[in-house]
């Protein structure tokens, strides 16, 4: 049977699987068992055993259960409503001032959990009902809620950072490094969008700013400014250590859920039912990513036998087209697979035949995989499928589906705007990893 017979054979079967609402990792074994054994018989299965033996040897994975586990801590302690209400008195008074706040959390949050469901379903519940309350516009408030909670798929540290950076064989750290201005970026972005909504039409805010809140003295800004500063101590032991090179992502994961613990005890949350219940909550997430992570091994093992991962690379030189077309076109195939599937099962579809493509075409592995990452949670976002879609929504039962699917579209695009600056000037994403070495 030709390769890409088998390649395309094999493909439509995880899809599906995938249709069917099969969990993702059962989806990948049956799939990848059956590869086995029609492409290599009873004595390939050997094979699937050292895949799990390799895989799980790989230390670099250490850091995804602690990273889990940090997050875990800092939402179960009640430590996240603290750090919400002294954000909250920072802002100020500014017209539009909820929506510099939901930014505001959303990179803050996104820094210390990685989660973007988790982020659009805390916002969601904790200051949407407010915002319309108040007179915002609701699908502006929408929108920005669950595009930014998808900045904590890019600012570090991220759990999809983690996994792309480890299978596609590429510096975690350097990769999570990359995620730092892009983030940033992509948050400034949605506030000038914003404001500029709000200066066309100012009924998109309330013109009464301080109904919203009442001055804020000095004193307080300065004590919201203190209760804030045990959170840097997370930030600074994960990512400072990084940035320094002190530490290893799983090094700085440790030291993470050590400021976690820490952060807790200064704020009087800390019990150990509490900490019980994050590790069992870890010990699942991350037992379920640990048999991703080995479906993807063996997948990439089976392309390498089927002799697919060699043609691919022949075929996209055979293809004439130039760099920047086959990124576009390698951007936009898991961009419209995240609109219909989980972002994982199009992560373990896709790397393991592009990474001999990348490599051939020369692109810069940190900058191509974190625009790779910045790509699928978009996907994420975008209907009809967007899982974050669908957490929002769950916690805002009083819009349909179709206005959260009309709210996001701008901020769909100006994700692309973003993407697309990016493509242009890649310093934005490679600036920070080589300035750190």
């Amino acid at each position: 049977m030709a390769w890409y017979v088998t390649l395309l054979l094999g493909v439509a079967i995880l899809f599906a699987l995938f249709l069917s609402g099969a969990p993702i990792f059962l989806a990948f074994l049956f799939a990848i068992l059956a590869g086995v054994y029609v492409i290599i018989g009873p004595a390939g299965f050997p094979m699937f055993i050292n895949s799990i033996l390799d895989t799980a040897s790989i230390t670099s994975l250490a850091s995804i259960p602690l990273f889990i586990l940090m997050g875990e801590l800092l939402f179960r302690s009640g430590t996240m409503d603290v750090l919400f209400d002294s954000i909250d008195k920072l802002v100020g008074r500014v017209r539009g001032r909820q929506y510099v706040l939901v930014v505001a959390l959303s990179a803050v949050f996104g820094a210390l959990s990685g989660v973007a469901m988790a982020v659009a379903a805390m916002l969601g519940r904790a200051i949407m009902p407010g915002m319309q309350a108040r007179g915002y516009d609701r699908d502006i408030a929408a929108g920005l809620i669950i595009s930014g909670a998808s900045l904590a798929p890019i600012i570090p540290p991220s759990l999809l950072a983690i996994i792309v950076g480890s299978i596609a064989d590429v510096s975690i750290a350097r990769l999570l490094i990359a995620g730092i201005l892009p983030g940033l970026l992509l948050g400034g972005i949605f506030l000038v969008y914003v404001f500029a909504r709000i200066a066309l039409d100012p009924g998109k805010a309330p013109a009464n700013v301080a109904s919203e809140r009442g001055d804020t003295t000095v004193g307080e800004m300065v004590l919201a400014l203190v209760r804030v500063l045990p959170f840097a101590i997370v930030i600074f032991s994960v990512m400072g250590f990084i940035m320094l090179g002190i530490a290893t992502p799983s090094e700085s994961a440790a030291t993470g859920v050590l400021g976690a613990l820490i952060t807790a005890a200064i704020y009087r949350n800390l019990s150990l039912r509490m900490i019980w219940e994050s590790v069992m909550a870890s010990i699942t997430v991350s037992a379920m990513i640990l048999a991703i992570m080995v479906m993807s091994k063996m997948f990439t093992q089976l392309l390498a036998f089927t002799g697919a991962t060699g043609e691919l690379v022949q075929l996209v030189a055979n293809l004439g087209f130039g760099p920047i077309l086959m990124l576009i076109i390698m951007l936009a195939v898991p961009f419209i697979l995240c609109m219909f599937i989980d972002t994982i099962a199009v992560i373990l579809l896709t790397i393991p035949i592009y990474q001999p493509v990348v490599t051939s075409l020369e692109f810069d592995p940190v900058w191509f995989w974190l625009l790779f990452l910045i790509n699928i949670t978009l996907g994420a976002i975008t209907p009809p499928f967007g899982y974050t879609l669908f957490a929002f929504k769950a916690v805002v039962p009083d819009m349909s589906i179709s206005d959260v699917y009309r709210s996001i579209w701008p901020f769909v695009a100006l994700f692309l705007a973003g993407i697309g600056l990016i493509i242009v000037f890649p310093g934005i994403a490679t600036w920070l990893p080589n300035l750190t070495g």
